[in-house]
């Protein structure tokens, strides 16, 4: 523990910081994490099985070292973690934190990110970087606190995400892919190649990162992972466009709906502008309602270089909550 966040800890009785434990952590901070997303209804709930998979097989992370509990009478009430990455060709720290709703205007946020500042540095002096330096996160206008611990803290607010929401009781229009591209059942023989073509096609994005072998083994570790439900358009043997579709049972559940959510949608720039992310999306409604769903979810950057926000207003989806990136230089 860094004797920065040591010495910035509340004045709680029976309150300590400590690093993650792999061993038996994940039920606790899937439940903090949970809690704060219910108070602040943003529309994502994190399960143990998922943040098991993301802490296992994310780089630039060490949960053992990078990320850190709070505990009240051995109870865990807070969480934070600390992200290294290589984003748009500069060095960038992406901080988590979540405070358990009952455990909040104490000042254990304050604390967490203090803690998460010093880890970055520490990291920066282990590992020194070329150029600008920036800790990076991102929040939902929904989280009034963060927003203005961020703000407090000296982060400015520089990009827009939206999450945007359609209705599978409207009517899907009727789109289909250009000739000759075509649309095929996933093979495992064809993971690698669709994820390559997937990261390819991010690169023209903000904030883009490079992935790695470490992706590759977390894309498909998922657990709620139905490549039955992805929908790849294939020109002969290049893979032209990808979306990765899922349905996530105990979100859903915790929820109270019946959502499928477009991950991710990418088209490689030769077949742009030819309406074959179109035609994925229109069939991936279909999916979705064949399997009983009743709204389609997916997220999207307010200034997308390729025009992907007016593609997926035309298609009836409309935002729903926005999340907001916000950024200090190091």
């Amino acid at each position: 523990m860094t004797r920065r966040a040591t010495e910035g800890a509340p004045d709680i009785d029976g309150f300590v910081f400590r690093r993650f434990a792999p061993e038996h952590d994940y039920p606790g901070i899937t439940a903090v994490l949970q809690a704060q997303m219910l108070a602040d209804h943003v529309s994502y709930l994190p399960t143990e099985a998922s943040i098991r998979n993301d802490y296992d097989n994310m780089a630039g992370f060490d949960a053992r070292r990078d990320a850190i509990v709070a505990e009240v009478g051995g109870r865990i009430v807070a969480m934070g973690a600390v992200i290294r990455s290589i984003r748009d060709g500069a060095t960038q720290f992406t901080l988590d934190a979540a405070v358990h709703p009952e455990w909040r205007r104490r000042r254990i946020g304050t604390a967490i990110l203090r803690w998460q500042e010093a880890r970055a540095q520490e990291r920066l002096d282990e590992e020194p970087a070329d150029g600008n330096v920036a800790l990076m996160s991102w929040i939902d206008d929904t989280q009034v606190g963060a927003l203005a611990l961020l703000a407090n803290a000296g982060y400015r607010q520089v990009r827009y995400g939206f999450m945007m929401l359609r209705d599978l009781a409207d009517a899907i229009p009727d789109v289909s892919l250009p000739a000759p591209l075509e649309i095929r059942p996933v093979r495992e023989e064809d993971h690698r190649r669709i994820f390559e073509a997937e990261n390819e096609a991010f690169r023209d994005h903000w904030n883009h990162r490079e992935q790695e072998e470490v992706d590759f083994v977390r894309t498909f570790a998922q657990p709620d992972i139905d490549t039955s439900l992805w929908r790849i358009a294939w020109d002969g043997d290049e893979v032209a466009s990808v979306v990765m579709n899922c349905i996530y049972p105990e979100e859903n559940e915790g929820l109270g709906v019946r959502r499928g959510w477009l991950d991710r949608i990418s088209t490689r720039r030769p077949w742009r502008r030819r309406g074959v992310a179109s035609a994925l999306i229109v069939s991936s409604f279909q999916a979705f309602r064949e399997r009983g769903m009743t709204d389609a979810a997916l997220g999207v950057d307010s200034e997308n270089p390729n025009g992907a926000l007016g593609l997926y207003v035309g298609l009836g989806f409309r935002r729903h909550q926005t999340g907001i990136a916000h950024r200090k230089e190091l």
